[in-house]
Protein backbone atom coordinates (compact mmCIF):
# COMPACT_ATOMS: atom_id res chain seq x y z
CA UNK A 1 0.00 0.00 0.00
CA UNK A 2 0.75 3.55 -0.80
CA UNK A 3 1.83 5.90 2.16
CA UNK A 4 -1.52 7.62 1.83
CA UNK A 5 -3.61 4.59 1.58
CA UNK A 6 -5.61 3.85 4.42
CA UNK A 7 -5.95 0.21 6.12
CA UNK A 8 -9.22 -1.47 6.80
CA UNK A 9 -12.13 -0.25 7.42
CA UNK A 10 -12.90 2.02 10.33
CA UNK A 11 -9.34 1.79 11.18
CA UNK A 12 -7.24 5.38 11.61
CA UNK A 13 -4.62 5.90 8.75
CA UNK A 14 -1.07 4.89 9.43
CA UNK A 15 -0.03 8.51 9.20
CA UNK A 16 -2.74 9.92 11.40
CA UNK A 17 -2.23 10.13 15.17
CA UNK A 18 -4.10 7.91 17.37
CA UNK A 19 -6.90 9.29 19.00
CA UNK A 20 -6.83 8.08 22.80
CA UNK A 21 -10.15 5.86 23.88
CA UNK A 22 -13.03 7.36 25.27
CA UNK A 23 -13.01 6.70 28.65
CA UNK A 24 -15.65 3.84 29.93
CA UNK A 25 -15.36 3.02 25.78
CA UNK A 26 -18.68 2.22 24.23
CA UNK A 27 -20.35 2.73 27.42
CA UNK A 28 -19.13 6.04 27.86
CA UNK A 29 -22.13 8.16 26.55
CA UNK A 30 -24.44 6.26 28.64
CA UNK A 31 -22.69 6.96 31.95
CA UNK A 32 -22.10 10.40 31.18
CA UNK A 33 -26.19 10.63 30.10
CA UNK A 34 -27.22 8.74 33.75
CA UNK A 35 -24.87 11.26 35.56
CA UNK A 36 -26.38 13.93 34.33
CA UNK A 37 -29.66 12.63 34.98
CA UNK A 38 -28.60 12.22 38.47
CA UNK A 39 -27.41 16.00 38.81
CA UNK A 40 -30.48 17.34 37.39
CA UNK A 41 -32.56 15.00 39.95
CA UNK A 42 -30.56 16.11 43.25
CA UNK A 43 -30.20 19.78 42.32
CA UNK A 44 -33.89 19.62 41.25
CA UNK A 45 -34.77 17.86 45.18
CA UNK A 46 -32.02 20.42 46.02
CA UNK A 47 -34.29 23.43 44.69
CA UNK A 48 -37.37 21.86 46.13
CA UNK A 49 -36.27 22.12 49.35
CA UNK A 50 -34.96 25.46 49.13
CA UNK A 51 -38.03 26.97 47.82
CA UNK A 52 -39.93 24.26 51.33
CA UNK A 53 -37.76 26.70 53.60
CA UNK A 54 -38.23 29.72 52.14
CA UNK A 55 -42.04 29.78 52.09
CA UNK A 56 -42.37 29.91 56.03
CA UNK A 57 -39.51 32.39 56.25
CA UNK A 58 -41.64 34.85 53.83
CA UNK A 59 -45.07 34.47 56.04
CA UNK A 60 -42.67 35.59 59.12
CA UNK A 61 -41.09 38.36 57.24
CA UNK A 62 -37.70 37.16 57.52
CA UNK A 63 -36.16 38.56 54.74
CA UNK A 64 -32.28 37.82 55.85
CA UNK A 65 -33.35 33.80 56.41
CA UNK A 66 -34.49 34.18 52.76
CA UNK A 67 -31.29 36.05 51.40
CA UNK A 68 -29.38 32.94 53.40
CA UNK A 69 -31.77 30.45 51.78
CA UNK A 70 -31.38 31.41 48.38
CA UNK A 71 -27.15 32.28 48.58
CA UNK A 72 -27.38 28.71 49.46
CA UNK A 73 -29.15 27.22 47.01
CA UNK A 74 -27.32 29.54 44.34
CA UNK A 75 -23.72 28.70 45.59
CA UNK A 76 -24.75 24.90 45.20
CA UNK A 77 -25.99 25.47 41.58
CA UNK A 78 -22.46 27.53 41.35
CA UNK A 79 -20.30 24.57 42.49
CA UNK A 80 -21.81 21.35 40.75
CA UNK A 81 -22.72 23.44 37.78
CA UNK A 82 -19.06 24.71 36.81
CA UNK A 83 -16.33 22.30 35.68
CA UNK A 84 -13.30 24.28 37.76
CA UNK A 85 -14.39 23.55 41.25
CA UNK A 86 -14.08 20.25 41.62
CA UNK A 87 -12.93 19.84 44.72
CA UNK A 88 -16.11 21.80 46.21
CA UNK A 89 -17.86 19.40 45.25
CA UNK A 90 -16.62 17.07 47.43
CA UNK A 91 -16.83 19.67 50.55
CA UNK A 92 -19.75 21.81 50.19
CA UNK A 93 -21.81 18.89 51.17
CA UNK A 94 -20.34 18.19 54.28
CA UNK A 95 -19.71 22.02 55.57
CA UNK A 96 -23.34 22.58 54.79
CA UNK A 97 -24.26 19.77 56.65
CA UNK A 98 -21.38 20.78 59.59
CA UNK A 99 -23.10 24.48 59.29
CA UNK A 100 -26.69 23.76 59.97
CA UNK A 101 -26.74 20.64 62.57
CA UNK A 102 -23.23 22.12 64.61
CA UNK A 103 -22.34 25.84 63.98
CA UNK A 104 -25.17 27.38 63.82
CA UNK A 105 -27.30 26.10 66.74
CA UNK A 106 -23.64 26.52 69.01
CA UNK A 107 -23.63 29.83 67.63
CA UNK A 108 -27.31 30.73 68.37
CA UNK A 109 -27.36 29.00 71.82
CA UNK A 110 -23.96 31.19 72.94
CA UNK A 111 -25.80 34.16 71.70
CA UNK A 112 -28.85 33.48 73.54
CA UNK A 113 -27.10 32.92 76.67
CA UNK A 114 -26.08 36.47 76.87
CA UNK A 115 -29.78 37.76 76.60
CA UNK A 116 -32.52 37.87 79.07
CA UNK A 117 -34.59 35.41 76.95
CA UNK A 118 -37.26 33.88 78.97
CA UNK A 119 -41.34 34.10 79.43
CA UNK A 120 -41.93 37.48 79.45
CA UNK A 121 -38.53 38.45 77.46
CA UNK A 122 -38.90 36.62 73.95
CA UNK A 123 -39.39 39.60 71.27
CA UNK A 124 -38.88 43.27 71.10
CA UNK A 125 -39.81 46.41 73.28
CA UNK A 126 -42.08 47.51 70.39
CA UNK A 127 -43.87 43.90 70.64
CA UNK A 128 -44.20 43.91 74.38
CA UNK A 129 -46.09 47.07 73.79
CA UNK A 130 -48.10 46.16 71.38
CA UNK A 131 -49.05 42.96 73.84
CA UNK A 132 -49.53 45.30 76.60
CA UNK A 133 -51.75 47.39 74.96
CA UNK A 134 -53.74 44.58 73.07
CA UNK A 135 -53.54 42.41 76.30
CA UNK A 136 -55.80 45.43 78.41
CA UNK A 137 -58.64 45.97 75.24
CA UNK A 138 -62.07 45.86 76.92
CA UNK A 139 -65.30 45.59 74.84
CA UNK A 140 -67.59 49.16 74.05
CA UNK A 141 -70.72 49.40 73.08
CA UNK A 142 -69.58 50.72 69.44
CA UNK A 143 -66.66 47.73 69.03
CA UNK A 144 -66.62 46.16 65.65
CA UNK A 145 -67.31 42.59 65.71
CA UNK A 146 -65.87 39.78 63.61
CA UNK A 147 -66.38 36.09 62.73
CA UNK A 148 -63.39 34.35 64.03
CA UNK A 149 -61.75 31.06 63.46
CA UNK A 150 -58.10 30.26 64.80
CA UNK A 151 -55.21 29.07 63.08
CA UNK A 152 -51.38 29.13 63.92
CA UNK A 153 -48.24 29.26 61.39
CA UNK A 154 -46.91 26.19 61.80
CA UNK A 155 -47.21 23.50 64.51
CA UNK A 156 -51.27 23.27 65.80
CA UNK A 157 -50.22 22.27 69.04
CA UNK A 158 -47.14 24.79 69.25
CA UNK A 159 -47.08 27.84 66.72
CA UNK A 160 -48.15 30.79 66.68
CA UNK A 161 -51.78 31.58 67.03
CA UNK A 162 -53.11 33.86 64.29
CA UNK A 163 -56.88 35.28 64.31
CA UNK A 164 -58.01 34.58 60.41
CA UNK A 165 -60.71 37.10 60.89
CA UNK A 166 -64.35 38.00 58.44
CA UNK A 167 -65.57 41.47 58.63
CA UNK A 168 -69.48 42.29 58.24
CA UNK A 169 -69.03 43.07 54.51
CA UNK A 170 -66.98 40.00 53.72
CA UNK A 171 -63.64 41.07 53.88
CA UNK A 172 -60.98 38.50 55.42
CA UNK A 173 -57.65 39.55 57.70
CA UNK A 174 -54.86 37.74 59.44
CA UNK A 175 -54.21 39.10 62.72
CA UNK A 176 -50.94 38.04 65.21
CA UNK A 177 -48.93 39.68 67.70
CA UNK A 178 -47.53 41.77 65.40
CA UNK A 179 -51.24 43.56 64.43
CA UNK A 180 -53.39 42.98 61.36
CA UNK A 181 -53.30 42.68 57.70
CA UNK A 182 -55.16 42.02 54.50
CA UNK A 183 -55.50 37.95 53.63
CA UNK A 184 -55.80 37.34 50.08
CA UNK A 185 -56.73 33.77 48.00
CA UNK A 186 -58.35 32.74 51.53
CA UNK A 187 -61.41 30.24 51.12
CA UNK A 188 -64.35 31.67 53.19
CA UNK A 189 -67.76 29.45 53.87
CA UNK A 190 -71.40 30.45 54.07
CA UNK A 191 -70.93 31.60 57.93
CA UNK A 192 -68.13 33.68 57.04
CA UNK A 193 -65.87 31.65 58.57
CA UNK A 194 -62.25 31.22 56.78
CA UNK A 195 -61.35 27.43 55.78
CA UNK A 196 -58.39 27.43 54.35
CA UNK A 197 -55.71 30.44 54.12
CA UNK A 198 -51.86 29.99 52.38
CA UNK A 199 -49.33 29.59 55.45
CA UNK A 200 -51.45 29.36 58.28
CA UNK A 201 -52.87 25.81 59.85
CA UNK A 202 -56.54 26.18 60.57
CA UNK A 203 -57.39 24.50 64.27
CA UNK A 204 -59.81 22.42 65.12
CA UNK A 205 -62.53 22.50 67.37
CA UNK A 206 -60.33 20.11 69.51
CA UNK A 207 -57.15 22.01 68.64
CA UNK A 208 -58.37 25.02 70.12
CA UNK A 209 -60.22 23.85 73.16
CA UNK A 210 -56.30 22.32 74.04
CA UNK A 211 -55.12 25.80 73.81
CA UNK A 212 -58.15 27.69 75.24
CA UNK A 213 -55.72 29.41 77.96
CA UNK A 214 -53.42 30.74 75.21
CA UNK A 215 -56.43 32.18 73.73
CA UNK A 216 -57.72 33.91 76.34
CA UNK A 217 -54.54 35.90 76.71
CA UNK A 218 -54.01 36.35 73.28
CA UNK A 219 -55.15 39.70 71.39
CA UNK A 220 -54.49 41.80 67.81
CA UNK A 221 -53.44 45.13 68.43
CA UNK A 222 -54.42 47.42 65.70
CA UNK A 223 -53.12 50.58 66.70
CA UNK A 224 -54.21 53.65 69.25
CA UNK A 225 -54.80 51.59 72.11
CA UNK A 226 -57.30 49.41 70.18
CA UNK A 227 -57.03 45.21 69.95
CA UNK A 228 -59.19 42.74 68.91
CA UNK A 229 -59.54 39.81 71.58
CA UNK A 230 -62.03 36.80 71.27
CA UNK A 231 -65.57 36.20 72.28
CA UNK A 232 -65.86 32.50 72.50
CA UNK A 233 -64.47 30.48 69.70
CA UNK A 234 -66.23 31.91 66.44
CA UNK A 235 -66.55 35.76 66.91
CA UNK A 236 -64.11 38.38 67.97
CA UNK A 237 -64.31 42.24 69.17
CA UNK A 238 -62.36 45.33 68.72
CA UNK A 239 -61.95 47.23 71.76
CA UNK A 240 -59.75 50.39 73.32
CA UNK A 241 -57.35 49.30 75.51
CA UNK A 242 -56.55 50.11 79.31
CA UNK A 243 -53.12 50.49 79.42
CA UNK A 244 -52.00 53.05 76.87
CA UNK A 245 -48.16 53.59 75.76
CA UNK A 246 -47.19 57.46 75.60
CA UNK A 247 -43.37 57.83 73.66
CA UNK A 248 -42.95 60.97 75.46
CA UNK A 249 -42.12 59.57 78.84
CA UNK A 250 -41.61 55.80 77.52
CA UNK A 251 -44.26 54.77 80.03
CA UNK A 252 -47.45 52.89 79.79
CA UNK A 253 -50.42 54.33 81.71
CA UNK A 254 -53.16 52.17 82.98
CA UNK A 255 -56.58 54.37 83.12
CA UNK A 256 -58.01 52.11 85.02
CA UNK A 257 -55.95 52.50 88.30
CA UNK A 258 -54.00 55.56 87.07
CA UNK A 259 -50.52 53.84 87.40
CA UNK A 260 -47.80 54.66 85.51
CA UNK A 261 -45.07 51.97 84.63
CA UNK A 262 -42.08 53.44 83.27
CA UNK A 263 -39.67 51.17 80.77
CA UNK A 264 -36.20 49.48 82.34
CA UNK A 265 -34.23 49.99 79.07
CA UNK A 266 -31.77 47.51 81.09
CA UNK A 267 -33.67 44.88 82.76
CA UNK A 268 -36.59 44.76 79.59
CA UNK A 269 -39.88 45.24 81.73
CA UNK A 270 -42.14 48.28 82.58
CA UNK A 271 -41.69 48.92 86.43
CA UNK A 272 -44.04 51.04 88.72
CA UNK A 273 -42.61 53.40 91.07
CA UNK A 274 -43.21 50.26 93.64
CA UNK A 275 -41.37 47.67 91.79
CA UNK A 276 -44.44 46.43 90.20
CA UNK A 277 -43.41 44.90 86.64
CA UNK A 278 -45.70 44.46 84.11
CA UNK A 279 -45.76 40.67 82.48
CA UNK A 280 -44.79 41.33 78.80
CA UNK A 281 -41.62 42.57 78.56
CA UNK A 282 -38.81 42.15 75.63
CA UNK A 283 -35.48 40.51 75.47
CA UNK A 284 -31.81 42.61 76.09
CA UNK A 285 -28.58 41.77 76.26
CA UNK A 286 -27.04 40.85 79.69
CA UNK A 287 -23.51 40.15 79.25
CA UNK A 288 -22.07 37.50 81.02
CA UNK A 289 -24.77 37.80 84.06
CA UNK A 290 -26.42 34.18 83.23
CA UNK A 291 -22.53 32.99 83.98
CA UNK A 292 -21.83 34.62 86.67
CA UNK A 293 -24.82 33.64 88.15
CA UNK A 294 -24.50 30.09 88.63
CA UNK A 295 -20.56 31.21 89.83
CA UNK A 296 -21.74 33.64 92.07
CA UNK A 297 -25.20 33.87 93.27
CA UNK A 298 -25.72 31.24 96.18
CA UNK A 299 -28.59 29.62 95.35
CA UNK A 300 -27.94 28.69 92.03
CA UNK A 301 -24.12 27.87 92.63
CA UNK A 302 -24.76 25.40 95.25
CA UNK A 303 -27.01 23.78 92.65
CA UNK A 304 -24.57 23.88 89.88
CA UNK A 305 -21.68 22.98 91.58
CA UNK A 306 -23.54 20.03 93.34
CA UNK A 307 -25.11 19.00 90.45
CA UNK A 308 -21.70 18.64 88.15
CA UNK A 309 -19.96 16.86 91.17
CA UNK A 310 -22.62 14.40 90.77
CA UNK A 311 -22.89 14.57 87.01
CA UNK A 312 -18.74 13.65 86.85
CA UNK A 313 -19.12 10.88 89.36
CA UNK A 314 -22.25 9.40 87.60
CA UNK A 315 -20.35 9.33 84.31
CA UNK A 316 -17.32 7.91 85.40
CA UNK A 317 -18.88 5.31 87.55
CA UNK A 318 -20.98 4.10 84.94
CA UNK A 319 -17.86 3.77 82.05
CA UNK A 320 -15.89 2.54 84.63
CA UNK A 321 -18.05 -0.54 85.73
CA UNK A 322 -19.42 -1.03 82.00
CA UNK A 323 -15.80 -1.18 81.26
CA UNK A 324 -14.84 -3.67 83.80
CA UNK A 325 -18.43 -5.84 83.48
CA UNK A 326 -17.96 -6.44 79.81
CA UNK A 327 -14.29 -6.82 79.78
CA UNK A 328 -14.85 -9.72 82.17
CA UNK A 329 -17.67 -11.05 80.40
CA UNK A 330 -15.44 -10.68 77.40
CA UNK A 331 -12.53 -12.33 78.70
CA UNK A 332 -14.66 -15.46 79.93
CA UNK A 333 -16.36 -16.16 76.42
CA UNK A 334 -12.77 -15.77 75.22
CA UNK A 335 -12.02 -18.92 76.82
CA UNK A 336 -11.11 -21.63 73.72
CA UNK A 337 -12.49 -24.62 75.10
CA UNK A 338 -15.80 -23.22 76.65
CA UNK A 339 -18.92 -24.48 74.91
CA UNK A 340 -21.80 -23.17 73.88
CA UNK A 341 -20.09 -19.84 73.00
CA UNK A 342 -22.38 -18.49 70.47
CA UNK A 343 -25.74 -19.09 72.50
CA UNK A 344 -24.18 -17.08 75.60
CA UNK A 345 -23.02 -14.32 73.62
CA UNK A 346 -26.67 -13.88 72.00
CA UNK A 347 -27.93 -13.47 75.82
CA UNK A 348 -25.23 -11.29 76.69
CA UNK A 349 -26.28 -8.77 73.88
CA UNK A 350 -29.41 -8.89 74.39
CA UNK A 351 -30.24 -5.49 76.61
CA UNK A 352 -28.16 -3.89 74.00
CA UNK A 353 -30.74 -5.39 71.24
CA UNK A 354 -34.02 -4.02 73.00
CA UNK A 355 -35.15 -0.09 73.28
CA UNK A 356 -33.24 1.41 76.16
CA UNK A 357 -37.05 3.49 76.25
CA UNK A 358 -38.58 0.94 77.37
CA UNK A 359 -35.94 -0.83 79.51
CA UNK A 360 -35.24 2.71 81.13
CA UNK A 361 -39.45 2.52 82.10
CA UNK A 362 -38.86 -1.37 82.99
CA UNK A 363 -36.40 -0.60 85.64
CA UNK A 364 -38.19 2.24 86.82
CA UNK A 365 -41.19 -0.26 87.78
CA UNK A 366 -39.25 -2.36 88.96
CA UNK A 367 -37.94 0.06 91.62
CA UNK A 368 -41.17 1.02 92.46
CA UNK A 369 -41.54 0.98 96.70
CA UNK A 370 -45.05 -0.53 96.49
CA UNK A 371 -45.21 -3.37 93.97
CA UNK A 372 -41.52 -3.27 92.32
CA UNK A 373 -39.63 -6.53 91.34
CA UNK A 374 -36.59 -5.89 94.05
CA UNK A 375 -38.38 -5.02 97.36
CA UNK A 376 -41.02 -8.22 96.23
CA UNK A 377 -38.02 -10.58 95.56
CA UNK A 378 -35.45 -9.16 98.64
CA UNK A 379 -38.85 -8.37 100.70
CA UNK A 380 -37.51 -5.10 101.82
CA UNK A 381 -39.39 -2.16 101.87
CA UNK A 382 -36.84 0.69 100.40
CA UNK A 383 -38.16 3.72 98.62
CA UNK A 384 -35.55 3.35 95.88
CA UNK A 385 -36.29 6.63 94.09
CA UNK A 386 -37.55 8.15 97.01
CA UNK A 387 -33.86 8.21 98.89
CA UNK A 388 -30.93 10.25 97.44
CA UNK A 389 -28.42 7.62 97.45
CA UNK A 390 -30.65 4.61 96.44
CA UNK A 391 -31.69 6.23 93.76
CA UNK A 392 -28.28 7.31 92.61
CA UNK A 393 -27.69 3.96 93.18
CA UNK A 394 -30.71 2.35 91.02
CA UNK A 395 -29.70 5.30 88.25
CA UNK A 396 -26.14 3.83 88.14
CA UNK A 397 -27.33 0.15 87.75
CA UNK A 398 -29.49 0.40 85.32
CA UNK A 399 -27.03 2.30 83.03
CA UNK A 400 -24.24 -0.36 83.82
CA UNK A 401 -27.09 -3.45 82.81
CA UNK A 402 -27.91 -0.89 79.31
CA UNK A 403 -24.35 -0.44 79.03
CA UNK A 404 -22.01 -3.49 79.44
CA UNK A 405 -23.40 -4.99 75.90
CA UNK A 406 -21.45 -2.19 74.16
CA UNK A 407 -18.59 -2.49 75.88
CA UNK A 408 -18.22 -6.29 76.14
CA UNK A 409 -18.73 -6.46 72.00
CA UNK A 410 -15.74 -3.88 71.52
CA UNK A 411 -14.03 -6.01 74.18
CA UNK A 412 -14.66 -9.41 72.26
CA UNK A 413 -13.02 -7.70 68.74
CA UNK A 414 -10.01 -6.31 70.38
CA UNK A 415 -9.41 -9.22 71.85
CA UNK A 416 -9.52 -11.58 68.60
CA UNK A 417 -7.21 -9.43 67.29
CA UNK A 418 -4.77 -9.86 69.31
CA UNK A 419 -2.54 -13.04 68.66
CA UNK A 420 -2.54 -15.86 71.56
CA UNK A 421 1.21 -16.32 71.22
CA UNK A 422 1.71 -13.18 73.28
CA UNK A 423 -0.23 -14.19 76.37
CA UNK A 424 2.07 -17.91 75.93
CA UNK A 425 5.17 -16.13 75.67
CA UNK A 426 4.42 -14.45 78.62
CA UNK A 427 3.41 -17.68 80.82
CA UNK A 428 6.64 -19.31 79.22
CA UNK A 429 8.61 -15.94 81.24
CA UNK A 430 7.14 -17.06 84.06
CA UNK A 431 4.67 -14.35 84.16
CA UNK A 432 1.15 -15.22 86.39
CA UNK A 433 -2.24 -14.92 84.76
CA UNK A 434 -2.68 -11.57 86.22
CA UNK A 435 0.42 -10.35 84.69
CA UNK A 436 0.00 -11.62 81.64
CA UNK A 437 -3.50 -9.68 81.61
CA UNK A 438 -1.93 -6.84 82.82
CA UNK A 439 1.10 -6.42 81.08
CA UNK A 440 0.76 -7.37 77.75
CA UNK A 441 -3.32 -7.88 77.10
CA UNK A 442 -4.62 -4.57 79.00
CA UNK A 443 -2.31 -2.12 77.01
CA UNK A 444 -3.05 -3.46 73.91
CA UNK A 445 -7.05 -3.69 75.05
CA UNK A 446 -6.56 0.18 75.65
CA UNK A 447 -4.83 1.03 72.45
CA UNK A 448 -8.17 0.00 70.75
CA UNK A 449 -10.59 0.80 73.30
CA UNK A 450 -9.51 4.10 75.07
CA UNK A 451 -11.32 6.22 72.22
CA UNK A 452 -14.06 4.58 72.97
CA UNK A 453 -14.01 4.88 77.27
CA UNK A 454 -14.04 8.52 75.83
CA UNK A 455 -16.86 8.77 74.12
CA UNK A 456 -18.19 6.72 76.91
CA UNK A 457 -17.51 9.27 79.32
CA UNK A 458 -19.12 12.42 77.41
CA UNK A 459 -21.88 10.46 75.97
CA UNK A 460 -22.82 9.52 79.87
CA UNK A 461 -21.96 12.60 80.65
CA UNK A 462 -25.07 14.07 78.74
CA UNK A 463 -27.32 10.95 79.11
CA UNK A 464 -30.44 12.75 79.70
CA UNK A 465 -33.09 9.56 79.02
CA UNK A 466 -31.23 8.05 82.00
CA UNK A 467 -31.88 10.32 84.49
CA UNK A 468 -34.99 11.67 83.39
CA UNK A 469 -37.10 8.06 82.41
CA UNK A 470 -36.13 6.97 86.13
CA UNK A 471 -36.54 9.40 88.10
CA UNK A 472 -36.78 12.84 86.49
CA UNK A 473 -33.94 14.27 88.41
CA UNK A 474 -35.43 13.73 91.77
CA UNK A 475 -35.91 13.15 95.04
CA UNK A 476 -35.89 16.91 95.41
CA UNK A 477 -35.07 18.90 98.15
CA UNK A 478 -37.23 20.68 100.63
CA UNK A 479 -36.68 24.34 98.36
CA UNK A 480 -38.28 22.58 95.22
CA UNK A 481 -36.90 21.87 91.80
CA UNK A 482 -34.78 25.16 91.24
CA UNK A 483 -32.18 23.72 93.58
CA UNK A 484 -31.82 20.73 91.29
CA UNK A 485 -32.24 17.42 92.35
CA UNK A 486 -30.44 14.30 94.16
CA UNK A 487 -29.96 12.57 90.37
CA UNK A 488 -29.62 15.45 88.14
CA UNK A 489 -27.71 15.97 85.35
CA UNK A 490 -26.52 18.82 84.09
CA UNK A 491 -28.48 18.01 81.26
CA UNK A 492 -31.53 17.65 82.77
CA UNK A 493 -31.55 20.69 85.13
CA UNK A 494 -30.94 22.36 82.41
CA UNK A 495 -34.07 21.13 80.38
CA UNK A 496 -36.47 21.59 83.33
CA UNK A 497 -34.79 25.50 84.04
CA UNK A 498 -35.67 25.83 79.81
CA UNK A 499 -39.03 24.25 79.81
CA UNK A 500 -40.52 22.50 82.95
CA UNK A 501 -40.68 25.45 85.40
CA UNK A 502 -43.75 27.89 85.47
CA UNK A 503 -41.31 30.76 83.96
CA UNK A 504 -39.02 29.50 81.30
CA UNK A 505 -35.51 30.69 81.39
CA UNK A 506 -33.97 30.14 78.18
CA UNK A 507 -30.85 32.60 78.70
CA UNK A 508 -30.10 30.77 81.43
CA UNK A 509 -31.01 27.54 80.15
CA UNK A 510 -28.55 28.37 76.91
CA UNK A 511 -25.66 29.93 79.43
CA UNK A 512 -25.80 26.27 81.02
CA UNK A 513 -25.42 24.57 77.47
CA UNK A 514 -22.61 26.19 76.75
CA UNK A 515 -20.67 25.19 80.42
CA UNK A 516 -21.81 21.09 79.40
CA UNK A 517 -19.83 22.04 75.89
CA UNK A 518 -17.04 23.22 77.16
CA UNK A 519 -16.50 21.16 80.08
CA UNK A 520 -17.37 17.69 78.05
CA UNK A 521 -14.91 19.09 75.17
CA UNK A 522 -12.40 20.00 77.85
CA UNK A 523 -12.30 16.73 79.83
CA UNK A 524 -12.42 14.81 75.68
CA UNK A 525 -9.40 17.12 74.18
CA UNK A 526 -7.71 16.38 77.82
CA UNK A 527 -8.43 12.71 77.73
CA UNK A 528 -7.42 12.55 73.87
CA UNK A 529 -3.87 14.28 74.82
CA UNK A 530 -2.95 11.71 77.45
CA UNK A 531 -4.12 8.16 75.49
CA UNK A 532 -1.62 9.40 72.97
CA UNK A 533 1.23 7.13 75.11
CA UNK A 534 -0.88 4.00 74.81
CA UNK A 535 -0.50 4.47 70.79
CA UNK A 536 3.65 3.62 71.24
CA UNK A 537 2.18 0.19 72.32
CA UNK A 538 1.05 -0.46 69.19
CA UNK A 539 4.26 0.45 67.22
Amino acid sequence: MGPNDSGPAGSPSAGAPARPPLPGGRFAARGSLTGTLAKIALLGLFTALGVWAVLPLYVAGNWWGIALAVAVVALVYWVYLSGRSVPAKYLVPGVLLLMAFQIFPVLYTMSTSLTNMSDGHRGTKEQAIASIEAYSVVSADSAEEYTLTVATTGDPETGELVFLLTDADGRAYAGDSEGLEGLTGASVDDAGKVTDAFGYTVLSPNEVNARSDELQEFAVPTGDGAGIRSSGLNSAFEGSALRVYDAGCDCIEDSETGTVYTADDERGAFYSEDGERLAQGWQVGVGFDNFLRFLVNPTFASAFFGTLVWNIAFAASVTFLVFVVGLAVALTLHTPRLRGKTAYRILVVLPYAMSSLAMYLLWRDMFNADFGLFNRMLGTDVDWLGDAWAARGAVVLANVWLGYPYMFLVATGALQAIPRELSQAARLDGAGPWQAFRHVTLPLLMVAMAPILIATFAFNFNNFNAVWLLTRGGPFPAEGTMSGGATDLLITYTYRLAFSEATAQYGYAAAMSVMIFLIVSVMSVVSLSRSKALQEVDR
